[in-house]
């Protein structure tokens, strides 16, 4: 059958139309004007892709394939023409699996037909050929000739989106006895067929460095508007194993930041496959049929869900730490070497303050890893807690590089080394281990790379990489430090100089040091190595540890001075002293603070449940949120309370909805800051009331809303923030304490 041209999916460079025509409504930030001239063809709107998509299963990588074709212009008419276009491509074309019989009449009633689908391929012995499975399509036998193969290696293993034409052949007309009648007549994989790396470069020449940096943003999906510095370039540390070879990234944190997107959608030349269903034979080798595994073919074997409890091949551990040493494994008596880059992404279930209090902030790994061994030979971890949340509000609805076009260029880069850029920026410190080193350097070369592809960036701009670098190894060295006496006898030296520094001139007390951030937010727990093996077992120097924080006179900040301790020890003493059963009356005045009468008896809970079946209306709930507010500047970090919350419905079905809206974004919020809120809606009841796992009962009387309504006078009333400046309505609680079983 042969496709109309109408609906020819071939790559074509087509003219992005400048300045914008047809009424397109707002107006382009400056990065994407100087995208639309200096990569036309290769920009496309990156809300696009969610209007195509509709139920097609397909990474974003391929739609903007499509997209490509017929939206690469900041014409509004084009966009619209084009995106019909890509939905009529799609609807005739890509394979939904409740279609596949659909698809396969069509093919046998036209001889021919062209489909979009996920394609692997498998070498049969027994009949001397290549066999294609479609995925969606359900073929598993189909034809493909062994010229398709050769140029497209990577069909072998995992699969790769295509599109190709496959034909019907009876069995009977062929005049003999044949293994399948189906055979792929053409297949073209879902990426760029030619790139050129000097126009790359004149492109972004025509950028400020800040103005590529939110290119590279956009083109990823999000939008840069919407992040700080810091986050950017977390964005950018996700993509550096696409342009450094044997690069070893961890990153752990909370769901939802989009740890796993970037491997799984945003190139073809990336896969992610699931931590737990790795093999041995699958990542490296298969000694049956002597095949290599995905580290031959792809540029980067991101692990999903890494962490949590999964049972893991020793074999394949030991394997996994020579290949992320070594960059290569042995099969029997011949070592083969690869070049793919391996990230580990999984998710946290405590907060950082808690898992460094107890333990480290590798915790979250299978028992497998969880050792310096493994720990060493990454290269950089990613805090996945500092990366923002993923909201509809963060993705980018303006233009970007198209990804083909983009990942193309990653993996030009892949080629190149700027390691080297390094010594005529800055002398790294000699005391730093030589994988220290490595790790550094690797980083600093792929975001130089990434943001200076032209190796033009100014000094002051490589520092902020450099530094960059420095943290997210010094966070895995301070971790290994942590859990072994032997690391930490040779130090943590992560310091350098600026320009070239002779070994014996180099200055340690004049070097700039590069703190983590968890050191910034917490010093408290960066204390002396010596202090570190004593966490566990609540002792340190012969003293007792309270609430999980070390009692000391002073605490060592990140640049290593010593400074007086916090006080939260004597404001937390004050605090149990007010926790007292009593009876409060108050009469409507001003000076009063529900969160303020309410601390004394919820810093130290390790659970709160709040029952008040008022908490309808967004005021009521913020009621929540401002205790809240109180309890995370008291509370132990390491230990925050989970918060159980009972109430009843809002009578009326517009109120309910917003009801629950307005509880899960206070779930949302918090919980990324590790207040854990479960909330539920059940029948009507009277009683108002909060309870503690340390036998606190509070009799709320009214509940919670017990403020007279007002009216803000501005923004900045500060009635807003500071509870005590509003005016209360009549109050009494009743405050008992059930001490059986609780200390």
């Amino acid at each position: 059958m042969s496709i109309p041209p109408k609906e020819t999916v071939e790559r074509v460079d087509s003219q992005a139309s400048f300045p914008v025509e047809d009424g397109k409504k707002g107006v382009l930030a400056g990065y994407e004007e100087t995208a639309a001239r200096a990569f036309d063809g290769f920009v496309v709107r990156k809300d696009l892709v969610g209007q195509v998509k509709g139920n097609a299963i397909v990474p974003s990588y391929v739609l903007e394939f499509l997209l490509a074709q017929y939206c690469a212009t900041t014409s509004e008419s084009a966009i619209i023409e084009g995106v019909e276009s890509v939905r009529r491509i799609l609807a005739r074309h890509y394979v939904n699996c409740g279609d596949s019989e659909l698809i396969k009449s069509r093919i046998y009633e036209a001889g021919q037909y062209r489909i979009i689908d996920k394609v692997s391929v498998t070498l049969d012995d027994i009949h001397d050929r290549y066999s294609a499975t479609f995925e969606n399509l359900g073929i598993t036998n189909a034809l493909v000739s062994d010229e398709t193969v050769r140029e497209n290696d990577r069909l072998l293993t995992g699969g790769v989106w295509c599109m190709a034409d496959v034909s019907y052949v009876s069995t009977g007309d062929t005049g003999a006895k044949a293994t399948s009648p189906w055979i792929v007549s053409r297949l073209q994989a879902i990426q760029l067929p030619r790139f050129d790396f000097d126009r790359y470069c004149r492109g972004r020449a025509s950028f400020s460095a800040d103005q590529w940096i939110d290119l590279l943003v956009a083109s990823v999906g999000l939008d840069p508007a919407k992040l700080s510095r810091r986050a950017k370039l977390f964005q950018l540390t996700r993509l550096v194993p696409y342009v450094e070879r044997n690069y070893n990234l961890v990153e752990l944190g909370p769901k939802g930041t989009g740890k796993s997107h970037i491997y799984s959608e945003f190139s073809p030349h990336g896969i992610l496959v699931s931590g737990g269903e790795v093999t041995l034979a699958k990542l490296f080798v298969n000694n049956a049929t002597r095949r290599i595994g995905l580290v031959g073919y792809w540029d980067v074997v991101a692990f999903d869900e890494f962490a949590g409890r999964k049972r893991v091949e020793r074999s394949l551990v030991d394997t996994l730490k020579n290949y992320l040493a070594n960059k290569s494994f042995s099969r029997g008596d011949s070592t083969i070497t690869a070049e793919a880059s391996m990230v580990f992404v999984g998710n946290t279930t405590r907060t950082v303050p808690a898992m460094l209090a107890t333990a480290d902030l590798f915790e979250a790994l299978p028992e497998a890893y969880h050792d310096t061994a493994y720990m060493d030979r990454i290269h950089y971890y990613l805090p996945g807690w500092e990366v923002d949340i993923v909201r509809p509000e963060l993705f980018s609805r303006g233009y970007g590089l198209i990804v083909d076009y983009l990942a193309e260029a990653l993996r030009h880069l892949r080629t190149l080394d700027y390691s080297g850029d390094l010594d005529t920026l800055a002398t790294l410190d000699p005391a730093m281990s030589k994988r220290d080193q490595d790790a550094v350097r690797k980083t600093f070369s792929g975001l130089a790379k990434l943001i200076f592809p032209a190796r033009d960036g100014a000094p002051e701009e490589l520092e902020e990489l450099l530094r960059f670098a420095i943290e997210g190894r010094k966070r895995v060295k301070d971790q290994i430090i942590r859990l072994d006496d032997t690391m930490a006898a040779s130090g943590s030296h992560f310091t350098y100089m600026l320009g070239r520094v002779d070994q014996d001139h180099y200055d340690a007390a004049r070097a700039c040091m590069v703190p983590t951030q968890e050191e910034l937010d917490y010093p408290q727990y960066f204390t002396s190595h010596s202090d570190a093996d004593e966490r566990g077992s609540g002792q340190r120097g012969g003293e007792e540890l309270s609430d999980g924080l070390p009692k000391s006179d002073g605490v060592v900040n990140a640049s290593g001075d010593s400074r007086p301790a916090s006080p939260v020890f004597d404001r937390r003493a004050l605090l149990k002293a007010r926790a007292i059963p009593r009876r409060y009356k108050i009469e409507p005045s001003m000076g009063h603070s529900m969160p303020g009468i309410l601390l004394p008896y919820l810093f130290d809970a390790a659970e709160i449940q709040i029952r008040d079946p008022y908490l309808r209306k967004p005021h009521q709930i913020r009621n929540v949120h401002e205790i809240l507010l109180l309890l995370i500047q008291h509370a132990d970090a390491a230990r925050l309370p989970r918060v159980v919350i009972e109430t009843c419905a809002s009578d009326e079905d517009d109120y309910r909805a917003k009801q629950e809206a307005t509880f899960e974004q206070l779930q949302q919020s918090w919980g990324q800051f590790g207040i854990v809120i479960d909330w539920s809606i059940v029948d009507d009841f009277h009683d108002r009331s909060i309870v503690t796992d340390t036998g606190w009962v509070i009799d709320l009387g009214r509940g919670l809303d017990v403020y007279e309504s007002f009216t803000w006078s501005s923004p900045f009333d500060p009635r807003i923030t500071l509870p005590h400046l509003r005016r209360t309505k009549e109050i009494t609680i009743n405050v008992s304490r059930d001490t059986e079983g609780h200390a």
